[in-house]
């Protein structure tokens, strides 16, 4: 299988999944409605809501009217977050993905309205999964909501954010720096490994085991990071490298070093797909796409 090609079409796919379900642009808030389209269209892989899909097919899930909502919401989660990391008292950061960051094209108060509205009518898309839930699925999407809200709030990606801005990148020790990899970076990944088995309607221990598999996939993603940023091509990555050093920012590599940090990320990544190794369903694609995240060059 080739993976790169089929990321495309199955990206492909969620793409006309998430752009069905953004609000029409009309009204007085008009601005703020085409600034979170203009966020959301802006590019991406759309690998979470691919990762979402692609477990809830493996675990048995059928029903594409139950899944899509949520595989909506959690690119809007991802978007809002990438919004508000873009805005000067954050990253103050004015392109992304070649384009001009949302704060910068439509203000920087506008900025921080669309990175608000878009997460909140993440919510607001992912209820409407209850409209195509069955009388003995209800629950089962009332728990998907509740890991969709938990992992992106405190208890998750902002929690991690929080300490990654509060400590500009400083961590005292390897148990905080794991607890910023496992929130920021891991959080939304588990929300959508989680959430695919739920909807399938997987038991509390599986939920659990997918949920481990999606942390070390998200650790090993972010330790793949650090170590970009050490041998990664400038050109390749689209942005300059070292910088990690230049800021003196504690990360896994400068902890371990090097030949450590690779050997954590190949042993995180094995883990992680050895846990799905006890779902019955079809995965290569999955397990294909998560060693990929992981190999990038970029």
């Amino acid at each position: 299988m080739n993976i790169e090609q089929t990321l495309k079409e199955r990206a492909k796919e969620a793409e006309t999944t998430v752009v069905s379900y953004l609000p029409e642009v009309t009204g007085y808030p008009k601005t703020v409605l085409e600034a979170m389209e203009y966020s959301v269209e802006a590019g991406g892989k759309r690998i979470r809501p691919v990762l979402m899909r692609e477990v809830y097919h493996m675990c048995g899930g059928t029903e594409d009217s139950l899944i899509g909502p949520f595989m909506a919401a959690i690119e809007m989660i991802h978007t809002y977050s990438l919004v508000h990391d873009d805005l000067p008292a954050m990253d103050n950061d004015e392109y992304r993905r070649g384009k001009w960051t949302t704060h910068k094209k439509y203000g920087e108060a506008m900025g921080i309205l669309a990175g608000d509205a878009l997460l909140n009518y993440a919510f607001e898309t992912a209820i409407q999964a209850f409209e195509a839930a069955s009388a003995e699925n209800l629950a089962q999407t009332a728990e998907a909501l509740r890991v969709l809200a938990r992992k992106a709030g405190i208890y998750g990606m902002v929690g991690g954010q929080v300490v990654d801005v509060e400590k500009d990148g400083n961590f005292v020790d390897e148990d905080m720096l794991l607890y910023v990899y496992v929130n920021k970076t891991s959080a939304l990944l588990e929300s959508c490994f989680m959430i695919g088995g739920i909807l399938a309607g997987c038991t509390a221990d599986e939920v659990q085991t997918l949920e481990k598999s999606a942390r070390k996939l998200g650790v090993a993603f972010q330790i793949q990071d650090d170590i970009l940023d050490v041998i990664g091509d400038e050109q390749t990555l689209g942005k300059p490298v070292g910088s990690d050093e230049r800021n003196e920012k504690t990360t896994y590599v400068s902890l371990h070093g090097l030949e450590n940090a690779k050997a954590k990320v190949k042993q995180y990544t094995e883990q992680s797909i050895e846990l799905l190794q006890a779902f019955d369903g079809e995965k290569e694609f999955l397990t294909g796409l998560m060693t990929w995240m992981i190999d990038r060059d970029k």
